[in-house]
């Protein structure tokens, strides 16, 4: 029978507790991707079924990118103090199917439009291939690295030159909201954790290197909205 020293037994002791830790954290990160992305189809679906989201209903089609944010607003402030996650869904160019998502958070916003004790879900439509290159980089700023105008809008110049257009919906309150200066990262522990390895949002989104079936009803949501009449 194999003895073990003390200093022995306490590094192996050690490994298992890391280990185990690892795995923990594993399991909370899917726990919380699946949440989020559950969340994101909720709030996908009623945006498409709310009679006063007519221009977003109508103009999705044309979007290149979804960046869809469940409850972005907390105590009063945009993004609040812990700020915000969301769900990006990437239009193939050659295709025109919908890929499967990548996890981002946001935060770091600059003051401005306040709701008090509000929680806000938005929709952003990446519009050019400038939103598309900033939305890939490893961060970028709303209203820096891409323009950002508040929907609903009309047709018109706006719609034609904006990379981004966002879309809230709070209690009755639509539009006016705005997240210029929202700094958006990808979660990259969450993108690992729902594909099960180490994954960037370019493999995901553009590459199509990896695949989960838990994400397709909100894939096919989008995909039923944006198909053509």
């Amino acid at each position: 029978m194999a003895s073990f020293s003390p200093q022995h037994l306490l590094k192996r002791l050690v490994l298992l507790a890391v280990l185990c830790a690892s795995g923990l954290a594993g399991a909370d990160d899917r726990d919380k991707a699946n949440d989020l992305l559950r969340d994101a189809t909720i709030t996908f679906n009623e945006f498409v079924a709310d009679p006063n989201m007519g221009w977003f209903r109508d103009n999705v089609k044309d979007a290149r990118a979804l960046v869809i944010a469940p409850q972005v607003l907390k105590l009063g402030f945009i993004f609040g103090g812990s700020g915000g996650n969301a769900v990006v869904l990437v239009k193939d160019k050659q295709t025109g199917e919908w890929g499967y998502p990548a996890f981002y958070t946001a935060g770091a916003v600059t003051a401005g439009l306040q709701i008090g004790g509000e929680l806000t879900d938005v929709i952003m439509m990446v519009m050019t291939e400038g939103g598309m290159n900033a939305l890939l980089s490893s961060k970028f700023q709303l209203g820096v690295d891409a323009s950002i105008a508040a929907g609903p809008v009309g047709t018109g110049s706006q719609v034609a030159t904006v990379d981004i257009l966002q879309f809230s919906r709070a209690k009755g309150i639509y539009g006016g909201l705005t997240l210029e200066g929202a700094v958006i990262t990808p979660r990259d522990g969450l993108n690992s954790a729902f594909y099960g390895r180490i994954v960037d949002p370019v493999d995901i989104l553009i590459r199509h290197t990896v695949t989960n079936p838990l994400a397709d009803r909100l894939r096919m949501a989008v995909a039923k909205a944006t198909s053509a009449k």
